[in-house]
């Protein structure tokens, strides 16, 4: 699988160590930065071009990080075709692909241990797509739903 990562400053120690055990796993990575943990750096400039990835088809999936995950999570959202989850537990990143196919996640290097964020992104490496009827029903929806947000 491919799955493109992008982190500010504040997540980078987390993201080097998700890519790691995503390069353990036979997983294809594509680290878009930041690169190195100062200077501080602003998210969007690297949180966009992950999600960019994931929406071009490019990667199948990506994981973003930042401090708390949350403006991260807003930014890769603000690209068509992301549905990007905040996580901070396994529930919450499985009910995130089972229930609402999402193809990002965002992970807080401040808010989460780093061993729940690795196990996160081993789980969610393995996740299979939406089978459900009514699930993908309600998919079909957002997109209506969505028409007049920005």
């Amino acid at each position: 699988m491919n799955i493109s990562l992008g982190s500010d400053h504040a997540g980078f120690k987390l993201k080097e160590k998700v890519k790691a055990l995503l390069g353990e796993l036979g997983h294809k990575v594509k680290d878009v930065g930041t690169f190195a943990a100062d200077p501080p750096v602003d998210y969007p400039l690297f949180i966009r071009p992950a999600a960019e990835a994931v929406a071009r088809g490019e990667c199948d999936r990506g994981i973003v990080f930042g401090g708390s995950g949350n403006g991260e999570a807003m930014a890769a959202n603000k690209v068509h075709g992301v549905r990007c989850a905040l996580c901070w537990s396994l529930e919450s990143a499985r009910l995130s692909r089972q229930h609402n196919d999402a193809n990002v996640l965002s992970l807080g290097e401040r808010l989460i241990e780093e061993s729940l964020a690795l196990e996160i992104a081993r789980c969610d490496a393995k996740r299979d797509v939406i089978t459900v009827a009514d699930r993908r029903r309600r998919l079909r929806e957002r997109p209506r739903s969505q028409m007049h947000s920005n």
